[in-house]
């Protein structure tokens, strides 16, 4: 099914009736309501050419450079690992680390067998490399994870558990290999901390409005903030590849404050509840290539700070381009949001397929008024969705907790999605919705892209200037 009337555009005005006016082939009908869709005739020289945003990847690739490291190795087993499952390696991680520091960078190896572990600290010039057959396990004691460090959960700094693997403020720092990386959380009470961490939510609020310093924020032990599985934080030329990840406590690969960031050929595969496959958060120059995500949350989701923290520190999320990559399981495939405080800028996804029906919204944007900030210059093309719920799906209105009593608005616009095909959707092809006709989603371009038929139709509330533009004719 194609779009085939989007040269006429629709514009719907404030106190005018609510509609539903078929625009797509067969039966499929666009509800709109409030401030809706307005644009210009769309001429094929539009419908047919990409939009100049494109032109700044090869840019921004150009600065995207994996780190490179000495030819020295360093097996785990040299400094008392043993790769027996049962054996606290913990020490013989640290030491193998330092050793591999000091010595000005190298591989520090864990070798085929599965090694017991807490927290591993990387340093710079470190590449934690597994061999074929090797497993990183991590222990399910809470107590294994301290003391706490400088983190964000969900959006807001604060000291915590330490992540499983962490860096701070190091460069030049890789996880590589064939291996496996467990952090067995379903084994453990992590996932069981899911409700139980309201108070501990609600004391951090509170201490972000009395303007307490993040490191004074202590928690931790007798709380309930589960830390993340791989969160290196102001690093810069970070590489993770090859690697396989599973049973993650929250959200899976975390970036924080990095820049020259490569996440390639990783496979996430996890269940449980916040576990996003992979998060960059206020980063810049970040590359996920040849990837496959199967998440108990958001595939990918690209942020920048949550509510009142998140604007006081004021991080964008930019230059992110997320290629060739598969999406099974999970809330949304490629998503920004919804901390959104610092703004997202210049995201651009090609060549992805999403495949599951258990994926909620293949493309995903999603903030409200508590968190501010922006999500802006986003672009897609290229992309087939063999099966999710929703295709396109944006919101203002994101159900989070303090989503209506927020007064810092922010902003979607100059969204681009081309070239793709919607092969079947279980709920509704294009989801739009700002958050008020004052305060609404602009700037969207859906073009040439094939949609099948649905009973529910688009709904688009609260948007203007939302182009929809038809599909090429097929030869027949």
């Amino acid at each position: 099914m194609i779009l085939h009337r989007s040269k006429t555009i629709w514009n719907w005005r404030s106190g005018l009736p609510r509609r539903a006016v078929a625009i797509l082939a067969g039966t499929f009908i666009m509800h709109v309501s409030g401030t809706a869709a307005t644009s210009a005739p769309a001429s094929r020289i539009e419908q047919d050419t990409a939009p100049p945003a494109w032109a700044q990847v090869p840019q921004i690739l150009k600065r995207i450079v994996a780190p490179t490291f000495p030819d020295r190795r360093f097996p785990i087993t040299d400094f008392g690992a043993v790769g027996d499952g049962k054996t606290d390696c913990t020490r013989a991680f640290a030491d193998a680390i330092a050793a591999c520091h000091k010595a000005g960078g190298g591989k520090v190896v864990v070798p085929e067998g599965t090694f017991l572990t807490g927290a591993i600290h990387l340093k710079s010039g470190v590449n934690l490399h597994l061999a074929q057959g090797a497993t990183i396990r991590f222990h399910t004691d809470p107590q294994k994870y301290l003391p706490v460090v400088f983190t964000r959960y969900e959006g807001t700094e604060l000291m915590n558990y330490s992540p499983f693997i962490y860096a701070l403020e190091q460069k030049n720092i890789a996880i590589t290999g064939q291996g496996t990386i467990d952090g067995q959380a379903p084994s453990g009470v992590w996932h069981s901390w899911k409700g139980k961490f309201r108070p501990d939510e609600e004391r951090l609020m509170a201490m972000v409005r009395q303007g307490v310093p993040a490191r004074q924020r202590v928690f931790g032990e007798g709380h309930f903030f589960r830390p993340n599985f791989i969160q290196p934080v102001r690093c810069r030329n970070v590489l993770i590849e090859g690697v396989r990840i599973i049973n993650s406590p929250m959200w899976v690969i975390h970036p924080l404050y990095c820049t020259n960031v490569i996440i390639r050929g990783v496979r996430v595969e996890t269940e449980g509840p916040n576990t996003d496959g992979c998060d960059p958060d206020s980063c810049t120059d970040v590359l996920i290539e040849n990837c496959f995500f199967s998440n108990g949350d958001d595939c990918i989701a690209i942020k920048s700070g949550r509510d009142l923290d998140g604007r006081r520190v004021n991080i964008p999320c930019q230059n992110v381009i997320v290629r060739n990559s598969v999406f099974e399981k999970g809330h949304g495939g490629v998503t920004c949001g919804s901390e959104t405080a610092g703004g997202i800028r210049n995201v651009f996804a090609e060549n992805c397929r999403f495949d599951s029906p258990d994926l909620d919204m293949a493309i995903r944007l999603k903030t409200n008024p508590a968190r501010g900030g922006f999500i802006e210059d986003v672009y897609v093309r290229n992309c087939t969705v063999q099966v999710a719920k929703f295709g396109i799906h944006m919101t203002m209105r994101y159900g989070s907790r303090g989503a209506v009593e927020g007064e810092s608005i922010p902003i979607i616009r100059r969204i681009d999605v081309r070239d793709s095909t919607f092969l079947k959707l279980t709920r509704q092809p294009i989801f739009i919705e700002g958050w008020s006709e004052q305060m609404p989603i602009t700037d969207v371009t859906i073009a040439n892209c094939v949609f099948p038929e649905t009973r529910s139709g688009n709904t688009i509330t609260n948007a203007i200037r939302v182009n929809l533009i038809p599909a090429r004719p097929t030869a027949r």
